[in-house]
């Protein structure tokens, strides 16, 4: 009974404090909705842009259904339409509009699985983003659809070149989908999509599963810092625990005196995961069968089809004139590598494995650089200012910050761009720079709005800038490291490019463009890094910013951008040659036509004995295949770009002159014409290969 009394004792005070809670709770929540109300009142509304910030995890799911639904309904309308009634207004304008409305509602629904700090949240966004692709995996297959589209182009009806460029555009998006297919090549090919994605997330699994350790003790890891060794897990015998994850190996093969143990690492790295030979072997074959499948000879023409390569045999072309024309240079690297390693340990061979370590040790010698100094010189909040001015001066923008707005977290900043001249609006960017629990932890640019002109209703571009850089703590300012000072500056290039767009069509818009173009503004814009005029608007002493970065070391850092890179680039052809010949060419024994293709491009240097790349080689595996070259492309014709047009490198005319003419005109263009007319004639590969020449 006392028990009883008791417990019923509890339930009362329970009950009673709760309903105390209850009532100071509300009247909490009241003055928060009240303040709420205020604030919002305030803030301003963005004229233009359709993208919903701090949607909750209900209204994320419910918002992918209503896209979904919105879809299902526009695609069912033009599906309708008879084969001898199509227009522009009833086919492609329906289509055409549906995807300029729905894009920032569906980035509105995905982009917070990147930023939010609720798991609720990004669990929501990541659900409405399968939702989401499932149904735009269904309307790529509608044969209704593709029909009456197909039938829009025969009547050739067109009203502008951008129109008849998307029509096209639509086309054939549906069938590299299989639907001029008969029925049943098209399950074949879903089949082979389906294997070949399994056995691409097997390879990176693979990778991911490795749990090889390799056991070295202290003098074996001569060279390496005191903080590396502290991060390290000691073995029961007391020596040091190496997985063979890049963290760890990158620094042992840059920084350890011992050559055995470099050689050790390298050649453990570079054996990982040898069932993966036959899961890449396997999966180039089922690419050759869906290339084929498609009308294509080979993977590679598939893969490379709709980019500014346009072939794989141009890929090739490329590739071999850069890897020659660096011979030159990598030859006289390899020499001075050879040397410095005799001297330092005998008459031992020179591997691939010492690569990186002599390469740096040489470098540093001759730049006579300390990036812990240099990183004195670039307070983050400086550094931005810096962007802002070279991005206004170069191109003729204006950015204006928009106070009181809307946003995802107290550290997160959003700016107008204008047009310098015009003062007209030309989009907007979300900066979300600093460094947050449960973010995104990789630099990179969204685009939450991509630009349009459809039906006389303009939409403007709307982006956002992800990083993870270190914020002002108590007074002391975020410093970056210099690499960090170019990926931001790269990737503004980005934003100014996706607010730049003029395009008509939001396919053609924001940063949907060629991959192999769409990173050539990106490039060009690293370059003003590297100059003196510049690096100083983007730099000073965070105990005197008035003090900017001295004339000497802007030298050092454009000499160590350079400085033995020729043999490390043909390091990197070497792999887009192996990724291009096994996607053009069938049956190819892969572990002899990488030590072939190594030995005629690294000079003559063997492949490290007992080791087999192409089973971790995860860039041809997913993601990349037969596309590896894209990177180089890009960074090649930047510096065309770079040496032909900025001599002056605030030269304003010639930045306009590659707003109106490079970014502007967006994807319907041929961005080899866009480059050319720009230039006055071809991009060339002469100015990338001078710059490597210089650098000895």
């Amino acid at each position: 009974m006392e028990n009883d009394r008791k417990r019923r004792e509890r339930r009362n005070l329970v009950a009673l404090t709760g309903g105390a809670a209850l009532l100071a709770v509300a009247v909490n929540l009241a003055v928060v909705a009240l303040k709420t109300h205020f604030k919002n009142r305030n803030r301003k509304v963005l004229p233009g842009s359709n993208v919903r910030i701090n949607v909750s995890a209900s209204e994320i799911l419910r918002l992918a259904d209503n896209v979904v639904a919105k879809s299902k309904e526009i695609h069912n309308a033009v599906a309708s339409v008879p084969l001898d009634k199509v227009t522009y207004a009833n086919t492609i304008l329906p289509l055409a509009e549906l995807e300029a409305h729905q894009f920032p509602l569906i980035q509105s629904c995905t982009f917070p699985k990147l930023i939010s700090s609720s798991e609720d949240i990004r669990k929501a966004s990541i659900e409405a983003e399968r939702r989401i692709d499932a149904h735009i995996s269904i309307c790529s297959k509608r044969e209704d659809v593709y029909r009456v589209v197909k039938a829009f182009i025969a009547r050739g009806d067109w009203m502008s070149s951008e129109v008849k460029c998307y029509a096209q555009y639509l086309v054939q998006d549906f069938e590299r989908n299989g639907l001029n297919l008969t029925s049943t090549k098209r399950e074949e090919l879903q089949r082979l999509r389906a294997q070949i994605d399994e056995l691409s997330m097997r390879y990176i699994r693979n990778l991911n599963d490795d749990s090889t350790v390799l056991l070295f003790n202290d003098m074996e890891l001569v060279g390496l810092p005191l903080e590396f060794l502290k991060g390290l897990d000691i073995a029961e015998n007391g020596k040091f625990k190496v997985l063979l994850r890049s963290h760890h190996v990158s620094p042992i093969l840059e920084l350890c005196k011992v050559g055995s143990t470099r050689k050790s690492v390298a050649v453990s790295y570079g054996r990982r995961c040898e069932v993966n030979l036959s899961v890449l072997e396997k999966l180039v074959q089922l690419r050759h069968k869906l290339a084929r499948l498609l009308g294509y000879p080979n993977y590679a023409e598939y893969a490379v089809d709709r980019r500014m390569a346009s072939s794989s045999a141009k890929v090739f072309e490329f590739l071999e004139k850069i890897s020659e024309s660096l011979t030159e240079s990598a030859s006289k690297e390899l020499s001075l590598l050879k040397e410095m390693k005799r001297k330092e340990e005998g008459e031992f061979a020179f591997g691939i494995e010492d690569l990186p370590y002599y390469a740096k040790k040489i470098k540093e010698k001759q730049c006579d650089l300390d990036f812990g100094v240099v990183k004195q010189y670039f307070p983050v909040s400086l550094v931005l200012s810096g962007i802002f001015k070279i991005c206004q001066d170069l191109f003729g923008l204006r950015f204006e910050e928009v106070l009181d707005a809307e946003v995802w977290h107290q550290d997160v900043q959003l700016f107008s761009v204008f047009d310098l001249s015009s003062g007209e609006l030309m989009g907007y960017f979300y900066l979300d720079l600093y460094t947050r629990e449960a973010k995104y932890g990789h630099t990179c640019v969204v685009a939450l709005q991509n630009g349009s002109w459809i039906n006389n209703t303009r939409q403007i571009p709307v982006a956002l800038l992800i990083s993870q850089l270190p914020k002002e703590v108590d007074g002391h300012p975020g410093l970056l490291r210099f690499s960090e000072v170019v990926n931001l500056l790269h990737e503004f290039g980005h934003v100014v490019h996706h607010t730049c767009n003029r395009a008509t069509f939001t396919r053609f818009s924001g940063l949907r463009l060629d991959p192999d173009f769409v990173e050539i503004p990106s490039m060009l814009l690293e370059n003003w890094c590297y100059e003196s005029s510049s690096l100083k608007l983007i730099s000073g002493f965070h105990q005197d910013i008035t003090k900017p970065i001295e004339d000497e070391m802007c030298k050092s850092l454009k000499r160590w951008r350079c400085s033995f890179s020729a043999l490390k680039l043909k390091q990197e052809i070497l792999y887009c040659l192996f990724d291009q010949i096994i996607h053009s060419t069938e049956h190819v024994d892969m572990i002899g036509l990488f030590k072939h293709l190594h030995s005629k491009v690294m000079l003559g240097l063997p492949m490290l004995e007992g080791t087999n790349p192409a089973s971790c080689f995860p860039r041809t595996a997913i993601g990349y295949e037969a596309t590896c070259y894209s990177r180089i492309w890009s960074e090649v014709f930047a510096a065309d770009i770079f040496s032909t047009k900025f001599h002056d490198i605030f030269n304003q005319n010639a930045g306009i002159q590659f707003r109106n003419k490079v970014l502007a005109p967006g994807g319907a263009k041929d961005p080899l014409e866009l480059l050319s007319d720009f230039l006055g004639r071809e991009p060339s590969i002469q100015a990338f290969v001078d710059s490597k020449a210089l650098s000895l």
